[in-house]
């Protein structure tokens, strides 16, 4: 049977042991040692002169496969067997010799139909690949080979596992035809600007025009961990705290592409004007197409060849050597930007979701390391890539509503109507050029429904966060100094730096940290600053202290982080749940709705027949609406119970509900750009929400509101029967238990409240919260 590869390539196979052969006998010659475990495995070689010349039939291997295994003994050590996944073959080929047990084992379990194929390996790829180990071994060109290539074996069970192999090539040897032609530095440059062309490698490198001769180690790990790691990097990638996100990408594609300066940058496509253009994305991650003063070629790039091929194919295109394209074309203004801003090579790649380009990845290098051979690699990342970028712009996306909604205004759904009926009032009567001053936009007779998550003791723990902080900044101070200062030099602000350490051992007052970090700010490093050039310890010793304290505060910022982490976490999380449910309640009936976050989030709800006067209002929807609330505060509970121990800070949360019967009516403020309650009598409503927060219960110092529970805050008889019915659903369906009849504490102005406190069951599996049920 002949040794036939899968795909055409430009070798001739011989498999050869000749320089193991040859190892082997230096060995012996040069070590007693080896010269008796050695010997006499070599003289069976020569019994074989096809171990030296090239083996051309594998018939040899099953005839002889004790002999191949005691001369590859010291390769594949026996007490390895069981654990390595290692076996003979060729680079990129499926035909493997002497595998260890586990491999076989492996094998074995894929089933009798597998076929060992290399993942995305077609014959363009493999042809290519064979002729790069020509170009690293012969032509000594400095090629990243070393992609991951990886084997897709199922197990017993089916189940698909990623096995990445490694090549050792140390028994091998690449050599030309006897008529060949070599090739000069400008076919070669050719070849490095162009992976895709098939055509061109087979004419540089015809079919079986060089003999590649000896055999390889190939050794398999199991990646399957590996890579789902990395899927999972991509969508962990914390765009809260998106400072972090250039260096974790340069991190990233330094560690892939082995180029230690490599750069990564972005730049936005406008495709109205067909030009690319700067995006807030260029505050994380910069423009290097637009980097300085680039303005004069932004116009162009979209223009040129390459980059409308790279717009409108949507594939990634590389430039190896930008100094030689310069030369080539010096009227180019691209080349000349990046030739003039130190760069030696790139890689462009567009970022496209939903067959929409959104923009560039660039990678950028000051060394001649990046071509469209290792910009094969871009496949490999690009899916995470999009993800990030993807969430990136919906992080922005977001901001600009949050800046819309805050500095002019947020209409909710359900009453834009009414403020488009008042414009539409408007333009009509100003066409008759009648000043027509705007009237009042009020909803009159609305149910409130009032709930809130707030997260307890938020207020103490900011406080402890700050304290430790200040304390940990204090405590570098301190070591700075006694490495930096002398005694003398010391003792005024020694002083005050000892009594500002004992007034953080105290409990925080309000002036507190404003003073310890004014002491810092201003009185310790322009101190630091004026030591410097009288002190050679000084970049050792202070840059270290100046790494500890955050970038933009100048201050230690570590346990506040994580507060602030986990405080925004939660309230992204809280707030999530509530907008997505909210819209799907809208289904029902029509109602105001409108949230906020603080140290938690709390919405407010108003339902009533002047909301929609087109449908018809009956009191079942209220009914309906506040069995939702309690349901989703319970969704709400559970969820975060779920991601509780992921937060940096650990933190509680306790809910609220103001069950209030008595209508309302709101109005439209036009200075505040929001709806408040109408009149002094509904004031009332809006005086109980805010007091009722922190309120204890009747003749106790515990308060109202606890973790794990729901308290609903009423006053009348007829409330506590409904919540009491609409509790006992919710029990029925495993997300409430226990329940708790209190009174709660006589208020300013504020009497006779008192509440129903429900556990919530955080054991609830399987809940559909897609499912409202309806009374």
């Amino acid at each position: 049977m002949k040794f036939q590869a899968f795909y055409d390539s430009p070798f001739i196979l011989n498999f050869s042991f000749e320089k193991l052969i040859q190892k082997m006998e230096a060995e012996a010659s040069d070590n007693p040692e080896y010269a008796l475990s050695h010997q006499r495995i070599l003289d069976k070689t020569k019994e074989f002169p096809e171990l030296l010349d090239g083996i051309t039939n594998l018939d040899f291997f099953e005839k002889n496969e004790i002999l191949m295994k005691e001369l590859l003994r010291d390769l594949f050590p026996p007490m390895l067997t069981e654990n390595e996944i290692k076996a003979v073959s060729f680079p990129f080929y499926n035909f493997f010799f002497n595998p260890t047990k586990r491999f076989e084992s492996i094998i074995k379990k894929a089933g009798d139909n597998f076929d060992m194929i290399i993942k995305d390996m077609d014959p363009h790829r493999f042809y290519v690949m064979s002729c790069c180990i020509i170009l690293n071994d012969f032509y000594d060109v400095p090629l990243n080979v070393s992609m991951p290539f990886i084997f897709d074996i199922p197990n017993e069970e089916g189940v698909v596992k990623h096995y990445r192999f490694l090549t050792n090539a140390d028994f091998m040897d690449v050599s030309p035809s006897e008529d060949f032609k070599r090739l000069t530095q400008e076919e070669i440059s050719e070849l490095l600007d162009n992976f895709e062309d098939y055509e061109l490698w087979k004419e540089k490198f015809p079919p079986k025009s060089w003999e590649l001769k000896g055999f390889a180690v190939v050794n398999f790990f199991d990646a399957t961990t590996e890579i789902a790691i990395a899927n999972l990097k991509s969508k962990l990638i914390n765009l809260e705290d998106d400072k972090n996100l250039k260096p974790e990408l340069n991190k990233v594609f330094r560690s892939i592409f082995q180029v230690s300066d490599l750069e990564v940058g972005f730049t936005s496509i406008n495709h109205d004007e067909n030009k690319f253009v700067r995006s807030p994305i260029n505050s994380v991650i910069e423009s290097y197409i637009l980097l300085g003063n680039s303005q004069d070629c932004k116009n162009e790039l979209l223009c040129e060849k390459n980059f409308n091929t790279l717009v409108e194919s949507k594939k990634f295109f590389s430039i190896s050597d930008i100094e030689r394209t310069y030369k080539e074309f010096p009227d180019s203004q691209m080349a000349k930007h990046f030739y003039e801003a130190g760069i030696k090579s790139a890689i462009f790649a567009p970022i496209i979701k939903n067959k929409k380009i959104l923009g560039i990845i660039e990678l950028i290098s000051r060394k001649k390391m990046l071509n469209s051979i290792n910009a094969q690699k871009m496949e490999i990342v690009m899916p995470y890539l999009e993800d990030t970028m993807d969430r990136l712009y919906d992080g922005i996306e977001t901001r600009v509503q949050a800046i819309i909604q805050r500095e002019y205004t947020s209409i909710h759904p359900s009453v834009y109507w009414k403020f488009r009926q008042e414009a539409e009032r408007h333009i009509g009567f100003y066409r008759e050029e009648f000043d027509l001053p705007y009237r009042k936009i009020t909803f009159e007779n609305l149910t409130p429904l009032f709930g809130q998550t707030d997260i307890r003791n938020s207020s103490v723990s900011r406080n402890l966060a700050i304290k430790k902080d200040l304390e940990i900044n204090l405590m570098l101070i301190s070591d700075v100094f006694k490495n930096l200062i002398s005694d003398n030099d010391l003792t005024e602000i020694n002083e005050r730096l000892i009594s500002f350490q004992k007034l953080l051992s105290k409990d925080l007052r309000a002036d507190t940290e404003s003073q310890v970090q004014n002491f810092i700010l201003f009185e310790v490093h322009p101190l630091l600053e004026s030591i410097k050039p009288q002190n050679t310890n000084y970049n050792l010793i202070v840059t270290e202290y100046y790494k500890q304290l955050d970038s933009k505060t100048e201050l230690v910022y570590n346990f506040r982080k994580k507060f602030d982490d986990s405080l925004s976490s939660i309230n992204k999380s809280l707030a999530d749940i509530l907008d997505k449910r909210q819209e799907e309640q809208q289904h029902r009936f029509p109602f105001y709705y409108e949230r906020f976050k603080t140290d938690g989030v709390e919405h407010n709800m108003y339902i009533g027949s002047s909301i929609e006067p087109d449908l018809t209002y009956d009191p079942i929807f209220l009914k309906n609406l506040r069995l939702w609330q309690l349901r989703v505060l319970c969704e709400t509970e559970i969820e975060y119970a779920k991601h509780k121990d992921r937060l940096a800070y650990p933190l509680d949360v306790a809910s609220l509900i103001l069950v209030y019967s008595t209508p309302i009516s709101i109005r439209f403020r036009m200075d505040e750009k929001r709806f408040d309650v109408d009149g002094s009598y509904n004031a009332r409503y809006e005086m109980i929400k805010k007091r009722i927060d922190k309120s204890l219960i009747k003749n106790s110092d515990e308060r109202i509101t606890q973790p794990g529970k729901i308290s609903i805050i009423y006053s009348q008889d007829r409330e506590r029967e409904e919540y009491l019915k609409l509790i006992k659903i919710l029990q029925d369906q495993n997300l409430l238990s226990s329940i708790e009849e209190l009174e709660v504490e006589d208020l300013q102005g504020i009497n006779g409240l008192r509440a129903l406190r429900v556990a919530v069951n955080y054991d609830t599996k399987d809940v559909d919260y897609d499912f409202i049920e309806e009374i």
